[in-house]
């Protein structure tokens, strides 16, 4: 196993258990950010908006150490690091900038966590709006465009559903 210190990396979580871990890390100083999403949740009585997490059993932790490493592995709720084969996956700062910007927007915008594969679409950048500054591309779902963030690392993708005239089209 080979770790850099010094970056943003995920963890995976015991089910249910990302808000007790990132409080918990929030208690011991450690930088971490669990991406929620406002979803309106129905019970047999009553319906309720709950904040619920985008990606369930993970969560971002920001090492600086490897003490940190070794102490939110120790944690009891928190079940490992996710890996590619034995090398330890740093999440790039810019998806992490993504993610925080979407879902910073839940209560204006659709957010849909997908799992299916999409053929890359035109990369563009938003410049106006409730999401400026996001870097994404644009998709199309069933009939409709989206704009989509991918986080390779968990195999996942964030389908956001938003007006197209706050685009801007630059070359990445």
């Amino acid at each position: 196993m080979s770790i850099s210190v010094n970056g943003w990396y995920v963890v995976y979580t015991k089910p249910r258990h990302e808000k007790k871990v990132a409080a918990f890390l929030s208690t011991l100083n450690i930088v971490n950010f669990l991406p929620t999403a406002r979803i309106l949740r129905a019970w047999k009585d009553r319906k309720k908006f709950i904040d619920a997490p985008l990606f369930p059993s993970y969560l971002f932790i920001y090492l600086e150490d490897l003490e940190t490493y070794y102490r939110v592995l120790s944690l009891e709720a928190v079940l490992y690091y996710v890996k590619t084969g034995k090398e330890v996956v740093k999440v790039k700062e810019d998806v992490i900038h993504s993610i925080r910007l979407v879902t910073q927007q839940t209560s204006n915008i659709d957010i849909e966590v997908s799992d299916d594969y999409f053929l890359p679409g035109k990369q563009l950048m938003i410049k106006d709006g409730i999401l400026c500054g996001l870097v994404c591309e644009v998709v199309e779902v069933k009939g409709e465009r989206k704009f989509l963030v991918r986080v390779n690392m968990l195999q996942k993708n964030i389908l956001v559903a938003v007006s197209g005239e706050y685009l801007d089209s630059i070359a990445l």
